[in-house]
């Protein structure tokens, strides 16, 4: 089970505070480090210099040094005296930091009063006539961090140049804590910046956060929120917005379906029950109906079924918005062929087609659907021995009747719900079938119209995006379904 992580309890405006602040914390202290390291990096090579500047007694080696006994034991007087001798350099200028000598022997002395820093094998080195010690860091015998430079100056003997580092301490120790300071004034700082800007920059978040939800609690998808400025919020208000107005409208739709159904419902319902009233009243009296009106009664019954199944089964398909398969690459040419070749069974109309390849991209089914609908619409208003023709080129197919024809008015409502003109209302139908011609049409990104057909009858027209078949290196146009 996944863990929740540590900012996931906190509000948006929290989180956002919280990430400012722990940025801020990261670059005051890295910033602090870095100033701090530097500091201390600068402060020991001054300390460096002043060792190396120093001046010291010039070696003479043919100097001879006095005896000198070790610390243990011997006159002391003579120590303190040799080492006063090398407490100052020439012309009696004093020495920055303490002197310590250093015999071969490794016995060493110090003025008194002095630490003393136990000498290494440099510092024996360099007082048996070796090189001069690197600069190096030490600890005296009482504790304190020093810094040491040892050099010969006579046969036999050295001097260690001791500079104590407390000062440099004591100065790092105070850089460190203004640092400190500076550090925990930049957070509280970006504390209140982070949380001042968090609230200030998640207000239009919150004024839609209660638009959501004041939807969500009333249902009501008229509710719009200000668009303002260019930015991400108002880029998802933008987007909230256009989804409540097409929920909005795909609602009224919904709502206009249910109401023109029932409508449409209630004429073959009403129809079937008085029918099937007068047979049970017949039954039930014993007054039998003639044949020829029970046959015709029968009759009627299952024509208003068939109607009623079909009305049903119209209103389903119309009801679905998205197509009911995947989409993908097909030969409208096929599909219109296959159309005429179902169609050309029912009536006595001719059907002359002029059909180019077209490749679109949709369900099969529902196009061939939407064609077949058009064409039984053409079939319905023809008279009998008169002529269809379809053509399909670039993409636009065009069905042409030689019916009744139709008014401008009457064809900018063909396509509508249960709409039907004068002239179709004595023929069977539901008024569904170019509805759903347009719905799928428009499902693939196409476009639907109708208008009058010169010399009588009346045009339908269907444009689909799509392209041309690809064609193979020997001409012929590549197949698909």
């Amino acid at each position: 089970m996944r863990r929740p992580g540590l900012l996931r309890p906190l509000p948006l405006r929290g989180r956002l505070a919280l990430i400012a602040v722990l940025a801020v914390a990261v670059g005051v202290a890295a910033a602090a480090v870095v100033a701090y390291l530097a500091t201390e990096r600068t402060l020991r090579a001054q300390v460096d210099r002043g060792l190396l500047a120093a001046p010291l007694p010039a070696r003479d080696a043919g100097a001879t040094a006095p005896t000198v006994p070790r610390r243990s034991g011997g006159a002391a007087g003579s120590l303190e005296a040799l080492c006063s001798g090398v407490a100052l350099g020439p012309g009696g200028r004093s020495v920055a930091g303490s002197l310590q000598l250093v015999r071969a022997d490794g016995t060493t002395c110090a003025p008194d009063g002095s630490a003393v820093v136990e000498p290494r094998a440099v510092d024996v080195a360099a007082a048996r006539g070796g090189p001069t010690s690197p600069i190096r860091d030490d600890v005296t015998d009482d504790g304190r961090e020093v810094r040491v430079r040892t050099q010969a100056v006579a046969d036999g003997f050295a001097v260690m140049l001791v500079r104590d580092l407390d000062e440099m301490q004591r100065t790092l120790d105070s850089l460190a804590l203004a640092m400190l300071a500076a550090c925990g004034l930049g957070v509280a700082l970006a504390a209140t910046a982070g949380w001042t800007v968090a609230r200030a920059g998640l207000r239009p978040l919150d004024t839609l956060t209660a638009t959501v939800e004041q939807v969500g609690a009333t249902q009501r998808l008229d509710v719009v929120i200000p668009e303002d400025g260019h930015d991400e919020v108002a880029r998802l208000a933008g987007a909230f917005n256009r989804m409540t107005a097409a929920l909005a409208a795909s609602r009224e739709r919904q709502q206009q379906l249910v109401v023109d159904a029932s409508h449409e419902l209630r004429t073959p319902l009403t129809s079937l029950r008085t029918n099937i009233e007068l047979l049970l009243r017949s039954e039930s009296t014993g007054r039998d109906l003639a044949a020829a009106d029970r046959r015709d009664l029968l009759d009627s019954v299952d024509a208003q079924l068939a109607e009623f199944v079909q009305l049903v089964t119209e209103l389903t398909r119309l009801a679905h918005d998205e197509p009911a398969a995947e989409p993908e690459d097909l030969r409208l040419d096929h599909i219109v062929s296959r159309a005429i070749a179902r169609v050309s069974l029912r009536g006595e109309t001719e059907v002359v087609d002029d059909i180019q390849p077209w490749v679109v991209n949709g369900d099969p089914q529902a196009l061939e659907r939407a064609v077949v609908n058009v064409l039984d619409n053409a079939v319905k208003f023809s008279p009998p021995h008169t002529r269809i023709d379809v053509r399909l080129h670039q993409g636009r197919l065009q069905i042409s009747d030689r019916g009744v024809g139709m008014t401008a008015d009457e064809a900018g409502r063909v396509f509508e719900r249960f709409w039907r003109s004068p002239a179709a209302r004595a023929l069977p139908g539901s008024g569904l079938g170019l509805a759903i011609v347009a719905d799928t049409v428009q499902q693939h990104g196409g476009q639907a119209a109708a208008h009058p057909r010169r010399g009588g009858g009346a045009t339908f027209e269907i444009s689909l995006p799509g392209r041309p078949p690809v064609r193979s290196h020997a001409g012929a146009a590549r197949w698909v379904r």
